[in-house]
């Protein structure tokens, strides 16, 4: 009997679409995913007409993750950046724990610890802790900033006005990122692949690039002038705050992009390189910034829609 694979966040939203691109890795590979969703909509729809099974959830309601996670032999768990994190941990470590999920797959930020710099990485510490606790063969992948992410936040301003306008210093301040799509292959692979040791974390970065290089792969594939402009952290929030963005995530990308300008000014930027891990486990090389914009480009010209993440 195939082996089913609980999905989270299966249908995609607007941070990576991470369980989207895991749930189709999967079913394209013959396993059984059941794709665990918010609502039926056109994007649970076509994960159905993939093969997936769904099931529609709510991650902050116990009885409906000890449902999603019954007869199930591995999880990926991945919830978004907002509030409920620690809720949502405690219903998925109980649920895997009651079934006997023997893997589970848990996204969490590239730095995860108690004096990590930003209150989302710290949570995420404390979850890999609750699920280690529970048992259930924990593995936590640890990715770095999204491409999906930067496009979305260079999308409110460069359509119409040209500009990347960012709080993060100078051109020179390094971002450590990776695509989704590389994330998933990662998560697939541990899912799906030779058994781990419980408990391993693996720190995935896909490319290393200055703001300086991301301004110019955005010129280079949309051929036109494209310009940095520093703004400062309260005109940051005040503009994400205005599409409609959670003041969870606002709070944890103000605090990173503090971490990331103090990076620059030290020797602590060093720390970032690109890691193997997307290859070994994966079993692709990560995909640059300027392969992920000109892949998009069409989309990123489109003017900014609300955001809520």
């Amino acid at each position: 009997m195939t082996e089913t694979i609980l999905v989270t966040s299966a249908a995609g939203g607007t941070q990576g679409q991470t369980g989207r691109h895991v749930s189709e890795m999967l079913l394209r590979r013959g396993h059984h995913v059941r794709a665990f969703v918010r609502q039926i909509d056109s994007r649970s729809d076509r994960l159905k007409s993939l093969g997936a099974e769904i099931f529609v959830g709510d991650f902050l309601d116990v009885r409906s993750v000890e449902q999603a996670a019954k007869g199930v032999s591995s999880i990926y768990f991945a919830y978004p950046v907002q509030d409920g994190l620690a809720e949502a941990t405690a219903a998925m470590a109980f649920a895997a724990r009651r079934h006997g999920v023997s893997r589970l797959v848990n996204l969490v930020m590239y730095q995860s610890s108690i004096d990590a710099p930003t209150p989302r990485m710290r949570q995420n510490y404390l979850s890999e802790q609750v699920f280690e606790w529970a048992g259930g063969g924990p593995l936590h992948l640890r990715a770095t900033v999204f491409y999906e992410n930067v496009a979305r936040l260079v999308g409110a301003n460069l359509p119409e006005r040209g500009a990347i306008r960012l709080p993060l210093g100078d051109e020179g301040t390094i971002l450590p990122l990776i695509s989704a799509e590389d994330v998933a292959r990662v998560a697939v692979g541990l899912l799906a692949g030779p058994e781990q040791a419980a408990g391993s974390a693996y720190p995935i970065i896909g490319s290393v690039n200055s703001v300086g290089d991301i301004v110019r792969a955005f010129a280079h594939v949309f051929d036109r002038d494209v310009h940095y402009e520093e703004i400062s952290d309260e005109a940051w929030r005040d503009e994400v705050h205005s599409r409609g963005w959670n003041a969870h995530a606002v709070e944890h990308l103000s605090s990173l992009w503090k971490s990331l300008r103090s990076a620059r000014l030290s020797a602590e930027n060093a720390r970032f390189a690109v890691t193997d891990t997307i290859e070994k486990i994966g079993g692709a090389e990560p995909k640059t910034f300027e392969q992920f914009v000109r892949e998009r480009q069409s989309e990123l010209l489109a003017p900014a829609g609300k955001a809520t993440a």
